[in-house]
């Protein structure tokens, strides 16, 4: 079953390739839009049929290279089958964003078919080596996303990003091989890794692999100071690139944490486990400083995910910074929050690239200071990018007030001086935020000059408000009544830091 819903991206997208050039291009958007739409309403048929259970579902083990300990095992529980819907979430809203692109229209849905399909790979993986080449896949899926479609300096961009990000993932697999040299029998079993914590009382060792394992998730995250790639790549991705790589290709990175990092090294991870806080902290208040000073928009939300991602992290830390009786309830809100605030950023983040998109369509230009008053042309426009920029500094009623709240709550018995600081990075996202909301849409009218005629500036169109409106609406109706999505997530977070008290 999960078999089928990895791999039918990549079916299609060979479909696709194979067919003749003089097929139209609307054949391949409308496959594209399609197969999107279909995987969503599998992957919901299978949340819906799965249950509130600790357990894996789904699950597919077949013997792949038995001498080196490799298998072909997939599976999913309440931390992956939310990000696996949120896959497909965003993958079908960039497939209708992207019925406005008219460069090399075949090549561009098959190469996002295929990035679909290592996405997926990697959240529903139950083998390291299967994981580590879905990661690694996913690199060289966006690396040809950005160098393809990208804006002037996109070849750079692209470089940069496959440089430090594959460089990230060679760090991960020096930590994959310690934990498989460490287990007897020698395995790259998530499952059978984490029951057997096979570097218990080897706290030298233990400690060099989670180095490795840390290094490579964190320039994934991206973690300070392991994040320098993120705002080139994002500000010469084309909008669906940027939609995919900060609302699901940096979720990989907390994943690993969660998945991999926490359960099968709980010694380490408990003893390092301030390091992990300092960090997330550190993330929060550099992220939001840096993009209150940016001036290009797309940077400023590559620099807020910086932040939103620095709460996942503090939140992982703090989970582990006490495993004393009586803390439970404390810890589960920490890790269930961080599971929230991945599905959370996922869809306000693809959102807010989107509408970049569509601003940077119209005016042809990031620059903030290029426009003032647009809501006056634009209103639908406007009120979306208002609901996405309340969304994301963490207003009531919305998903990031949920994901925020139970991380705050979670984290300040255990690091209460930590969390109060973190806290200050939602005053400093808020100003940014507000403060751009208020230079580029209110005020008296201004747009980016144009040669000959003045520029047309149309409000939000059909395909464009079906891209965007409804993430916004999912991170209202999780805002408003996350218990679905917390009745998955809490079994899972419970038997992860059962794991980890080990």
């Amino acid at each position: 079953m999960l078999t089928v819903l990895v791999f039918a991206p990549a079916a299609v997208a060979l479909v696709l390739l194979a067919l003749p050039r003089t097929v139209p291009d609307a054949v391949h958007r409308t496959a594209w839009t399609v197969t999107s739409a279909l995987l969503l309403a599998f992957t919901a048929a299978l949340w819906a049929a799965h249950g509130t259970g600790g357990g894996y579902a789904y699950e597919t083990r077949v013997r792949w290279m038995p001498s080196a300990g490799v298998g072909y095992h997939v599976g999913v529980d309440g931390l992956s089958l939310p990000l696996t819907v949120l896959t497909c979430v965003l993958f079908l809203a960039c497939a209708l964003y992207s019925w406005r692109e008219r460069r090399r229209v075949r090549a561009h849905a098959a190469l996002f078919l295929l990035l679909q399909t290592t996405c997926l790979g990697v959240f529903v993986s139950l083998d390291l080596i299967l994981f580590f080449v879905f990661f690694d896949l996913s690199i060289v899926a966006m690396y040809f996303v950005i160098a393809g479609w990208g804006r002037d300096q996109a070849a750079r961009a692209a470089l940069t990003f496959f440089l430090y990000t594959f460089l990230g993932s060679l760090a991960l697999l020096l930590g994959f091989i310690g934990l498989y040299l460490a287990a007897s029998p020698h395995t790259f079993d998530m499952t059978d890794l984490a029951r057997a914590d096979p570097l218990a009382g080897r706290p030298v060792a233990a400690g060099l692999v989670l180095l490795a394992l840390g290094t490579g998730l964190a320039v994934k995250t991206p973690t300070v100071p392991f994040h320098t790639w993120l705002p080139l790549a994002h500000t010469q991705a084309p909008a669906a690139g940027s939609a995919i790589l900060a609302g699901v290709l940096l979720k990989m990175g907390t994943y690993g944490f969660l998945r991999i990092a926490m359960p099968m090294l709980p010694g380490a991870w408990r003893r390092y486990a301030l390091v992990a806080v300092v960090l997330g902290v550190v993330s929060v208040l550099y992220g939001a400083l840096v993009a209150l000073a940016q001036t290009d928009l797309k940077r400023m939300i590559a620099y807020t995910s910086v932040t939103h991602m620095g709460y996942v992290v503090l939140a992982l830390g703090a989970a582990a910074s006490t495993t004393a009786p009586g803390d439970e309830d404390a810890r589960t809100l920490a890790v269930s929050g961080a599971v929230t605030q991945m599905v959370s950023h996922g869809l306000l983040t693809g959102a807010l690239f989107l509408l970049a998109g569509a601003l940077h369509e119209r005016g042809r230009t990031y620059d903030l200071a290029a426009y003032s008053g647009v809501a006056a042309r634009a209103p639908v426009l406007a009120a979306a990018t208002a609901v996405a920029f309340f969304a994301s500094l963490g207003l009531p009623g919305f998903s990031g007030f949920v994901a925020e709240f139970q991380i705050f709550t979670g984290s300040l018995g255990p690091r209460p001086v930590a969390t109060c600081l973190s806290v200050l990075g939602i005053l400093l996202t808020a100003a940014l935020l507000l403060r751009a909301y208020q230079q580029v849409f209110l005020g008296p009218l201004r747009l980016p000059p144009a040669p000959g005629s003045p520029r047309a500036f149309p409000d939000l169109r059909r395909r464009e408000a079906a891209a965007v409106l409804p993430l916004l609406a999912l991170a209202t109706l999780l805002g408003l009544a996350p218990r679905p999505l917390l009745d998955t997530v809490e079994p899972a977070s419970g038997l992860v830091l059962e794991w980890l008290a080990r």
